[in-house]
């Protein structure tokens, strides 16, 4: 029987708990944050027997198998190595860490301990996504892909929620190197990830506050990034993230030289893009076959509702089902380390092109209003 256990009980944990105790052979064993009510009342929502203030109680009392990292991620690397030094096997969320050399500090002391750890992408086991693997696995796609289209965006239009968020200076997630795309992005980026072949891809980033933001005074926060990512001879992918589009998607589609597939993780669609017909019948017929397969990606889905089996968070149950059988039974971990490393490096670059961009154009607005300067 495992024994798990979550450091950070915000929103997030939530969700992470209620997956733990859907799977067999584990048990929510303890949870620990600095907030006394916070943990107390996570404990008391699941049934959960011990909770912790402090880091080194939780780990010496609870003594887990694996704990989940659910705080902040300026807090990763030294609660993660923390826990590393206890024994503990890691499940970080999403961002991995600040940036890619704080990813590799604290993969790299994982090894060293022979401990493994993984990352919440747990939009990479969602049925869709699950789908899709299988179908480039069995070579659906005709060879390595070739292009790739992933769109992650946020809902940022209640002025509200908006302004709650924005109203706190301190908030963590403005703190974050990226700010809020910071805090998001790496759900899309890491579809990404996992089929770019180089460690070091070109990638080149343009990122603006939207007009929203804009009329809400908060001009010093990014919302909408368009980024391209291309190896020096492969595949290339383009990233969309915004908070102002409609519909606000939640996409990736794969092109390869046969065949491509696009997912839809909001409506649960998978989508075979075959080869066009070669007539006039590709107006007629084309339209038929694809609303067969949304048809028939409905029936699925209410099948999966009919059953009990469609969850919201059922990527989540997947990705730690997985995980801890690669600890319980010295299974490869269900995310390789070098993708958790890219998908940091991606967003260091991204980053790092939307604040040299702004600097650019702040001294040409500066050399443009010699009195605002």
């Amino acid at each position: 029987m495992l024994r798990i256990g979550i450091v950070g009980c915000g929103k997030i944990a939530d969700s992470h708990a209620a997956q733990i105790q859907r799977i067999g052979g584990c048990e929510l064993a303890g949870v620990c944050d600095a907030e006394p009510i916070m943990a107390q009342q996570l404990a008391e929502r699941f049934a959960v027997s011990a909770w912790h203030t402090e880091l080194d109680e939780f780990l010496d009392a609870v003594r887990p198998d694996v704990v989940h990292v659910t705080t902040p991620p300026q807090s990763h690397l030294p609660i993660g190595l923390r826990c590393l030094e206890a024994g503990a096997h890691l499940l970080v969320e999403k961002p991995f860490a600040l940036d890619a050399a704080d990813t590799r500090a604290l993969l790299d002391a994982a090894t060293r301990a022979g401990l493994k750890v993984t990352v919440g992408h747990d939009g990479q086991f969602s049925p869709v996504a699950r789908e899709m693997r299988r179908l480039v696995r069995e070579g659906y796609l005709g060879g390595p892909p070739v292009h790739m289209d992933s769109y992650w965006c946020y809902e940022l239009s209640d002025p509200t929620y908006a302004r709650a968020l924005l109203a706190d200076r301190h908030h963590w997630a403005r703190r974050l190197p990226g700010g809020l795309p910071h805090n998001i992005i790496s759900h899309g980026i890491s579809k990404i990830a996992e089929f770019i072949r180089e460690d070091s891809p070109q990638v080149l980033a343009h990122g603006f506050v939207s007009p929203f933001l804009r009329d809400l005074g908060a001009t010093d926060m990014v919302d909408e990034l368009r980024v391209i990512v291309a190896e020096e001879r492969g595949a290339t992918a383009y990233f969309t993230f915004s908070t102002q589009m409609r519909p606000s998607l939640h996409q990736f589609t794969i092109f390869g030289q046969r065949n491509g597939i696009a997912i839809d993780e909001d409506k649960r669609t998978v989508i075979r893009l075959g080869e066009g017909l070669k007539s006039y019948a590709e107006h007629f017929v084309q339209p038929l076959l694809f609303a067969r397969q949304y048809v028939g990606n409905a029936i699925r889905n209410v099948r999966r509702f009919a059953r009990s089996q469609f969850h919201m968070d059922d990527g989540k149950y997947h990705l730690f089902r997985a995980f801890y059988e690669a600890v319980e039974n010295g299974l490869p971990v269900p995310i390789a380390y070098r993708e958790i490393v890219l998908t940091s490096h991606i967003m260091d670059q991204i980053f790092a092109h939307v604040a040299a961009g702004r600097s650019r154009y702040a001294g040409e607005d500066e050399r443009q209003d010699p009195v605002r300067a």
